[in-house]
């Protein structure tokens, strides 16, 4: 059976009169997973190299790799938005990504938010994003005060 998508576990969740048969009728499609597990998940789908991911994010390599085995559990927004950007990640695999790394979604109201959406919309680097970040004003990716 394929896997169903967020939206139509909401919405079949939201018309559940009962929450034991949503339960038993959708247990494949409900996971625990973990950042690592997400992360190489996307690495898989994507056919892409890890360390190639890791050069392109900016982040320490040794903190990256970490990250990627499962030894750093959570990670600060901005890593986890700067390997997004070296993964070529969409804004919606970003907040997926976002959630299991224990961070905040990206909300478009927010101008810096909104400036990593375009770049995620629009397949930039991390370098690209830091140039049109620093071009509006804003902080760059790495160095933000939350790190």
């Amino acid at each position: 059976m394929p896997e169903k998508d967020t939206q139509s576990l909401e919405h079949e969740l939201s018309e559940a009169e009962d929450f034991e048969p949503f339960l038993t009728e959708n247990e494949e499609n409900l996971r625990e997973s973990t950042l690592a597990e997400y992360l190489q998940k996307l690495l898989a789908e994507k056919h892409l190299v890890q360390a190639d991911v890791i050069s392109a994010s900016g982040l320490e390599p040794k903190y990256a790799d970490h990250i990627f085995a499962g030894r750093k559990k959570h990670t600060s927004r901005a890593k986890a938005l700067s390997i997004a950007l070296a993964m070529g990640l969409t804004p919606k695999e970003a907040q997926y990504l976002l959630y299991y790394a224990g961070a905040e979604r990206l909300y478009v109201r927010n101008p810096w938010d909104s400036v990593i959406w375009y770049a995620l919309e629009h397949r930039m680097t991390v370098m690209e994003t830091n140039l049109l970040l620093r071009r509006v004003g804003k902080q760059p990716l790495l160095g933000r005060v939350e790190e």
